[in-house]
């Protein structure tokens, strides 16, 4: 018998069915699992490995990874750490428009780690439940509906297979382009986005400036942000909406010149672009359901909010969506009684903190990026420059959106391992 799983003729149960591998179901895997809940965690690939997936992990996420008894476990893990969010301005200064270091708590930065790195730890410590079992290259395919309830989910392995898997509770955490949320007729709401993002990455050199920062640059070729990783620099290349399909016209030799442009400093490494299969194009999409659920299914993360990458806030939201759903959810679930009105509390805690962060990310997009790629704008605003450069303590409001969001989940009760002590000191300094 797979452990978190019963056979019952010839049909796979578990309480709660998880579709998508990513930070949200992980992390909902390992809370209800920690409560005694029966979990199985369906995703479709055969590992974590895909690049330039939701790689900052704020102080909210970090304080919650403390509270579960993780914070060692991922102070081990290969990251750097942003302390600041700078912008490049003419005659060379630099003004910082966000500063980590003022926050409080012991988590003062954000952390830049693999998305595969914390996938695996989050998947090893979930493993260690009795009723954890996670499948690996099984994608799920649809619902299982009975008298207008999901009731579970079909589904179908790299090798063909296919089956069914019932479960007391669905949960779509299978992204913005979610099959599942789409197949039980929810529908998010859209809203415009003036820009795309096109993502790479090229070496660090001996001489290059120190890390600790984040810096963002604007010119007549886009806006740019580099991103210091420890061993080589993550870029984005911010441009308009629809703009790839001219990226990939013009070829790799003018992408090296744009990019050239946009990083001068770095104007040495254009010839690492060896292709336009080097850059990655990101669709930037932001929506939301209004309801998150139907009977028997729950969407949290990004398929029930897509986010803007402005503040790489996404990934943080959506663990945080996990924590919420399982601080009201695994009661119920251990009980075998869950219902719409159970689902429905998930929404009610989870979407006004959506609407308030999706609220920023549409207006700076608006007021910023967008009439910045769009040639409205030549430079960052002066107001704003003056202001976050002659009173300092203003960098610790953005930085504390950022890093906390308007609504931080915390560890329920029932997952803290009891042998942590309250008065232990933070994480060795990593990165």
């Amino acid at each position: 018998m797979r452990v978190g799983v019963e056979k019952r003729n010839d049909v796979d149960t578990t309480t709660c069915a998880i579709a998508g591998g990513g930070p949200a179901g992980m992390v909902l895997g390992l809370l209800l699992a920690r409560a005694g809940v029966k979990v199985t965690v369906l995703e479709k690939h055969a590992d974590f490995l895909r690049d330039f997936r939701g790689d900052t992990v704020h102080p909210s996420t970090l304080r919650l990874l403390d509270e579960l008894g993780l914070a060692d476990a991922f102070a081990a893990l290969p990251h750097n750490r942003v302390t600041r969010l700078e912008f490049d301005v003419p005659g060379g200064e630099k003004v910082v428009l966000a500063d980590y270091s003022m926050l409080p708590g012991r988590y003062p930065y954000i952390a830049m780690v693999p998305q595969w790195d914390l996938l695996n730890l989050l998947a090893d410590t979930a493993k260690r439940e009795p009723g954890f079992h996670l499948r690996m290259n099984t994608e799920v395919t649809g619902p299982i509906i009975d008298n207008d309830k999901v009731v579970g989910v079909r589904y179908r392995t790299a090798d063909g297979e296919t089956g069914e898997l019932r479960a007391d509770l669905t949960v779509a955490a299978d992204g913005r382009w979610s099959s599942l949320r789409a197949s039980v007729g929810l529908r998010p709401r859209e809203f415009t986005s003036p820009i795309d993002v096109w993502w790479l990455r090229v070496s660090k050199r001996d001489g290059d400036s120190a890390g600790g920062g984040l810096s963002a640059q604007i010119t007549p070729a886009g806006i740019g942000l580099a991103i210091d990783r420890g061993d080589n620099f993550q870029l984005a290349y911010i441009n308009r909406k629809n703009f790839d399909p001219v990226i990939r016209r013009e070829g790799v030799d003018a992408f090296r010149a744009r990019f050239s442009a946009m990083f001068p400093a770095l104007a040495d490494r254009s010839e690492e672009i060896r292709t336009l299969d080097d850059v990655k194009h990101l669709d930037v999409r932001v929506n939301r359901l209004r309801r998150w659920h139907v009977d028997g299914l729950l969407c949290i993360g990004d398929a029930a909010h897509a986010m803007s990458p402005m503040g790489g806030v996404g990934i943080n939201l959506a663990i945080q969506d996990a924590v919420g759903a399982a601080t009201l959810l695994a009661k119920p679930l251990l009980r075998h009684d869950i219902s719409a009105a159970d689902l429905a509390k998930v929404a009610r805690r989870r979407w006004p903190a959506t609407v308030v962060v999706q609220a920023l990310q549409r207006f700076l997009q608006a007021t910023m990026t967008g009439p910045l790629v769009t040639g409205e704008r030549d430079g960052f605003p002066k107001v704003p420059q003056w202001l976050f450069r002659n009173i300092p303590a203003l960098r610790s409001v953005p930085a504390y959106l950022v890093a906390f969001g308007p609504r931080p989940e915390h560890a329920p009760a029932f997952a803290r391992p009891q042998a942590v002590s309250p008065g232990r000191q933070g994480p060795p300094r990593r990165g």
